[in-house]
């Protein structure tokens, strides 16, 4: 009980203090977004991988795009963001990981390999040219039967890494 009230009066001390303005805002998410930055830019992501989804570049950017305005306060915008995401799929390919007795494949891995270019002009410090890779193993099938499942949580992965290496800085 003497904790919870000795907790509840230093809530209120620090709201009594004077606001004095930050350089840096955070979110639930850990962004630490710098309040002079408003908008962001997500081009088209291009799919330069040599097997190509013809679904895969639409469904990344658009993540992307979710993630940053849902996650942030920030506005996306069609060209000079305060921050610009910009990048391509550069890998999309299935390995065998685990050889049977057989010498066939008991199970697969996919691989999603994008290069992200972050800039950001209100602090160029945190600018970085980076190459992110996720993978999924699924049990020997047909590709196409796992492969919108596979993408799904593959993508999802990757949007937050890239994410956190741009906004959250760890």
């Amino acid at each position: 009980m003497i904790r919870r009230t000795c907790f509840y009066l230093l809530m209120a001390l620090f709201a009594l203090l004077p606001q004095t303005s930050c350089k840096v805002s955070y979110s639930f998410t850990g962004a630490s977004i710098s309040p002079d930055v408003k908008t962001v830019d997500i081009p088209f992501m291009i799919n330069s991988a040599s097997l190509v989804d013809p679904t895969l570049s639409r469904y990344l950017t658009n993540a992307l795009r979710d993630y940053f305005t849902t996650q942030t306060s920030l506005q996306m915008v069609e060209r000079n963001g305060d921050l610009e995401l910009t990048g391509n799929i550069t890998g999309y390919g299935v390995t065998p990981v685990a050889i049977q007795g057989n010498e066939t494949a008991a199970m697969n891995r996919l691989t999603i390999t994008v290069s992200i270019k972050f800039v950001n002009k209100k602090n160029t410090k945190q600018n970085f040219e980076s190459s992110f890779s996720r993978y999924q193993d699924y049990p020997v099938a047909d590709l196409s039967t796992v492969q919108d499942r596979l993408n799904a949580v593959i993508i999802d992965q990757l949007v937050q890494d890239i994410f956190n290496k741009s906004v959250v800085n760890w």
